[in-house]
């Protein structure tokens, strides 16, 4: 038997068939058509599961399972998007709709940020461990954590909004309402703010030549430029990585996971972020005097973490 995982976003439906060793064997996209709404959405999701099965050369009854990671607030018991922001989304019967659509008769849908880190602790970077937390550095900060094993939701399906943990009072305006969240700090967006008042005040800088190579300002600008020796671009960096290292300490401090794992674009810097933030959390933890300590590593699926802890769930 087959899975087939979806991980639907503001742009992008990507799905992927899924073997019996939770590998992605066959794959196919469509762009999210927001204007069709929901309904279109679900159209579209349905046109890929039957674009994998015809690739495959399989039938809708070879499909033990359709799963979906989707933006919002998923009820992952009866599979209704209670409320996704990005398409103004209410009470929505996604796994209701797609079993009608499809013809599969297990549908589930889960959180993307959840499915995620589901997928990194059954296949991926916290394979093993009991328990574990993916945070993901991209646009905003997202999280997911798995407790025993499993997803853990609360007892409203809106647990792990990590992103969302004040780390600075009275701080950077946020686009959930409150202000200094650790999003607005460690999210790439928040990179590259930080980079972008670096520039300003520094107009002698690296940062101005990466910049213009690249065409445009990213979360790789500041590193990049630090990498060349350029002191308002290691500033930048610094600062950064010490925002972050305050939430992820945070975080295990309440959790204490075996693994943390980062990923999203900014874990694309590897040792050169992991080194210095794994250093400052150390010293600053609750349990940094025990043996027993959380391992910071990056995530290892990267795009495919939603698609794969889709088909799981």
């Amino acid at each position: 038997m087959y899975k087939i995982g979806i991980d639907f976003g503001g742009t992008n439906i990507a799905a992927g068939l899924i073997d019996e060793n939770n590998q992605i064997i066959q794959r196919t996209n469509l762009p999210t058509r927001k204007e069709k709404g929901m309904e279109g959405v679900c159209e579209d999701i349905a046109t890929c599961c039957a674009t994998l099965t015809e690739q495959a050369g399989i039938a809708t009854k070879d499909i033990s399972v359709l799963g979906v990671a989707s933006p919002g607030t998923i009820n992952s018991v009866s599979g209704v998007i209670e409320y996704y922001s990005g398409m103004n989304v209410r009470n929505y019967p996604l796994a209701e709709k797609l079993r009608k659509l499809t013809g599969i008769s297990e549908v589930r849908a889960e959180n993307d940020a959840n499915a995620a880190a589901l997928a990194e602790a059954v296949v991926g970077a916290a394979q093993g461990a009991a328990h574990s937390v993916t945070v993901t550095l991209g646009t905003g900060v997202g999280g997911g954590i798995i407790i025993d094993g499993k997803v853990y939701s609360g007892f409203n399906h809106s647990a792990a909004e990590l992103g969302h943990i004040v780390i600075v009072h009275g701080g950077e305006s946020c686009s959930c309402g409150r202000r200094g969240c650790w999003e607005s700090y460690s999210s790439a967006t928040a990179l590259i703010r930080m980079t972008c008042a670096a520039m300003e005040g520094n107009l002698i800088s690296e940062l101005h030549t990466i910049a213009h190579q690249d065409g445009k300002v990213s979360g790789k600008t500041a590193f990049r430029a630090a990498e060349a020796g350029d002191s308002a671009a290691t500033k930048v960096v610094r600062d950064y990585i010490a925002y972050l290292a305050t939430g992820i300490t945070n975080i295990i401090n309440i959790f204490q996971p075996e693994v943390l794992c980062i990923g999203g674009g900014i874990s694309g810097e590897g040792e050169n972020l992991l080194v210095p933030l794994r250093k400052l959390v150390d010293g600053e933890q609750y349990a940094r005097t025990t043996p027993h300590k959380t391992r910071i590593v990056t995530a290892k699926l990267g795009n495919d973490a939603g698609i794969i802890g889709a088909a799981l769930l």
